[in-house]
């Protein structure tokens, strides 16, 4: 397996960036947890962990159970999708790049003997001390801009502004238990509509409310375990973008060009 990136996590930016790479003609193989949480499952090449195989904008994911199964995969020009969420198989997979896009806030385990090239997304990572390169991820003037030497803004807690909305567009769980929701993605929801329940240990049931009117861009899994203040949904204030809900962002899109930037400027190319 010559020439692969490998991207550590496979959410909503994640597999934004995942989407550009191969677009550009490179291998690329995704890491991802057990049981992922992703809120824009429309556009998260995560949900192969729970439907096998999907696809995004045309580019297929498929979900690997051996390293055998990933060669396979790449072979036949998909994504390939396997649970690892220590890296523990990076060795023997050998990519030419590493990209972090877990997201975490701080490095969980990214180090930069790990490839040639190590590239880390948002807060928590330093160019030139724990990984090569780190791309801004807070919305703004420098969004998507390549960081060579030193770190990212720092993160504020607060969600990025759209159309005047900020934190009122993304609803956190108050309570830990399974979440049954009563919407799909896509939908046009008013603020206090119930749009699902939270049933706790003692068999109790948290209404989960909108917070402001709105389309529906992203809602946790049906039948998930949420701990409580978990981001749980996200509300788009555009009512005129429903196409938004299945298309990748414009902030996934300006991060994946500055990965892309990273990589093609350190003369990594892809094999076509």
């Amino acid at each position: 397996m010559n020439n692969i990136i490998l991207v550590r996590g496979a959410g909503d930016l994640a597999s934004a960036v995942i989407h550009k790479l191969y677009m550009c003609g490179f291998k690329v193989v995704a890491l991802e947890i057990e049981k992922p949480l992703a809120i824009r499952r429309q556009v998260t090449f995560c949900e192969a962990i729970y439907e096998g195989e999907v696809e995004i904008e045309g580019v297929s994911c498929k979900l690997c159970n051996s390293i055998s199964q990933v060669k396979e995969t790449l072979n036949i020009n998909k994504v390939a999708l396997y649970v690892d969420p220590k890296g523990e198989s990076i060795k023997e997979i050998n990519p030419k790049v590493v990209v972090d896009c877990i997201l975490a806030k701080k490095n969980i385990g990214t180090s930069k003997d790990m490839a040639d090239l190590t590239i880390g997304l948002g807060p928590g990572f330093c160019a030139g001390e724990d990984v090569d390169i780190v791309i801004e991820t807070m919305r703004g003037h420098n969004l998507g801009r390549v960081i060579r030497k030193g770190k990212p803004k720092e993160n504020t807690g607060i969600p990025g502004e759209i159309n005047g909305v900020s934190k009122d567009r993304v609803v956190y769980s108050q309570a830990s238990g399974i979440i049954n929701t009563l919407c799909n993605i896509g939908d046009i929801v008013k603020k206090d509509q119930v749009l699902a329940y939270i049933e706790d240990n003692s068999g109790n049931k948290h209404k989960v409310l909108a917070s402001i009117d709105g389309l529906l861009r992203g809602i946790i899994r049906d039948g998930s375990f949420v701990k409580s203040n978990l981001k749980i949904l996200d509300i788009d204030p555009r009512l005129d973008q429903v196409k938004n809900a299945s298309t990748i962002s414009d902030k996934g899109r300006n991060i994946a060009g500055g990965v892309l930037e990273a990589i093609l400027s350190s003369k990594i190319l892809p094999k076509y």
